[in-house]
């Protein structure tokens, strides 16, 4: 079959479902209330159905009274007695998939469960959806009659008990349909090949030659690609490379760090970019127009939404409130319910919406300080912990400390910069650095990921801060006392460069 001719069929059979889209489009809140009583009809037999009575819920403020809003840790037995095997327990049908991640309190890393419902109307249903709503924009699109080359994670898949877990994209490459081989780059061997410096090479080295015609993947990690592409083949430009490349779908971490370095090495003003919102969890949100930054919420991929105003989030008389009542420009924290069996989970993001009619958001950050410019998901209690081992074992003491990142530079990796102030500093500062990124690496698996050779994150850079710098900092901002606390990790470097500024200048 000709390839202009697959073109043309792939793109009328991926609009086709452009339809339902319009359906949730119109109907929102219907969709999502039918949605509900659906996951609560599924699970009703299940032993966490059968304790909140999912039977006899016939509205949502019954919901929302029985059950309780949920955290990992809330649900870290019963997906371990559900990893060894046992079934029944939030879910009906059988768990085989858990995409593991890190970022609790109390563990390294986080096992979401992974549904076969979840995995083929969530993640491959958004897949499908990403390209209808870029065809339905872009009628001159011509993605089939070239690859998309798709950047997915770097760990293999373990076997356990009779289930499987990994990276989400590593679960996601290993069930993918048999067509979507043919039109995707690299292969999937290569994809899931767990050296990240072998598979680097091994990728450029398979997809230099192919005609590619889309990216798909997170942009810390696709940087470091392309300009080993760029290195490899010696071109200045990737349309050098490929010429008919049209479109990057990112997400996973802020594009905007990154935005001018792509549009160096991507200098066509009609390239486009198409940003995702999708985690472990589910696929929660995709751009449905060019050239923008808001992402439509998607509302029939078996998860139903719900919202904590952040101006409440953690206190004990926190409003949960359903997709129906939030409002413009309000930041929430986000609930889930979902079709892998979790309950009123909260998946820690936090978003604003844009728009009501239809729903539209931005991804706004997090519940906790964190840093995550690169995927790496360093969350406070890495921090803190990390700093703890490394000020016993140097005999070190810390009055105050602030981290944030160094964003990539051209072709230069991206890293994380520390001001400490210590009260009672270590002997060598060098050494105390290298135990802190040590540590970090040992509490944290996707900082650790990051770090290895160097591949995406530098060796991390610390800064001893001056007596007293942090006080004058909280003076100066006029926060002293109170609630107001240094910010110890950020994911801008609006403080960092404060404060790196007034440790110069006295």
């Amino acid at each position: 079959m000709p390839i202009p001719l697959v073109n043309s069929i792939a793109s009328w059979f991926l609009k086709k479902r452009f339809d339902q889209i319009e359906l949730f489009l119109k109907y929102p809140n219907e969709v999502q209330n039918e949605l509900l009583f659906h996951l609560l009809y599924t699970a009703k037999d299940t032993e966490i159905g059968k304790r909140y009575g999912f039977g006899t819920i016939t509205n949502y403020k019954t919901f929302s009274e029985r059950v309780p809003i949920s955290s990992y840790e809330d649900y870290q037995d019963i997906i371990e007695r559900s990893r060894n095997g046992e079934s029944n327990i939030f879910w009906p049908n059988p768990i085989k998939w858990f995409a593991k991640s890190s970022g609790t309190t109390n563990a390294k890393s986080k096992f979401i469960p992974v549904s076969s419902e979840s995995l083929e109307e969530c993640h491959y249903a958004a897949s499908k959806d990403l390209l209808c709503m870029y065809l339905n924009n872009n009628e001159d699109a011509q993605l089939f009659t070239g690859k998309s080359l798709r950047l997915g994670g770097s760990k293999e898949l373990y076997k356990e008990n009779g289930t499987v877990f990994g990276d989400l994209s590593a679960i996601l490459i290993d069930n993918m349909p048999f067509w979507a081989e043919f039109s995707s780059t690299p292969s999937s061997k290569v994809s899931l090949m767990s050296d990240w410096e072998q598979k680097m090479q091994a990728i450029v080295d398979e997809t230099r030659n192919e005609n590619v015609t889309s990216l798909a993947g997170v942009p810390s990690w696709m940087l470091v690609l392309l300009n080993n592409v760029l290195d490899s083949t010696g071109a200045d430009s990737l349309f050098d490379v490929w010429p008919n490349l049209e479109v990057y779908f990112h997400g996973g971490v802020s594009f905007v760090p990154y935005e001018d370095q792509y549009k160096a090495i991507l200098p066509k003003s009609n390239f486009k970019y198409y940003e995702i919102y999708n985690a472990s969890e589910g696929f929660f949100a995709i751009q449905d127009q060019n050239n923008s930054s808001e992402l439509l919420l998607m509302l029939d991929y078996g998860i139903f939404y719900e919202f904590i105003p952040m101006d409440v989030y953690g206190n004990p008389n926190q409003n949960v409130i359903p997709l129906s009542e939030v409002e413009v420009g309000k930041n929430y924290a986000v609930i889930i319910t979902t079709n892998a069996g979790l309950w009123r989970y909260k998946i820690g993001d936090t978003v604003r919406f844009t728009s009501i009619d239809p729903y539209r958001i931005k991804v706004s950050g997090r519940t906790k300080h964190h840093i995550n410019a690169f995927g790496e998901e360093l969350i406070i209690e890495n921090a803190e912990a990390a700093l703890k081992e490394v000020c016993f074992s140097t005999n070190a003491e810390i009055v105050d400390y602030t981290a944030a990142p160094i964003f990539m530079n051209g072709k230069a990796k991206g890293s994380h910069e520390w001001l400490i102030e210590f009260k009672k500093a270590p002997d060598n500062i060098e050494q105390f650095n290298q135990l802190l990124d040590s540590a970090l690496q040992s509490l944290n698996s996707d900082y650790e990921a990051k770090r290895l050779n160097n591949m995406t994150l530098n060796m991390p850079k610390i800064h001893v801060a001056r007596e007293r710098l942090f006080y004058d900092w909280l003076k100066k901002c006029n926060k002293l006392g109170g609630q107001h606390k240094i910010p110890r990790l950020s994911n801008s470097r609006e403080y960092m460069d404060e404060l790196l500024d007034l440790n110069k200048a006295t």
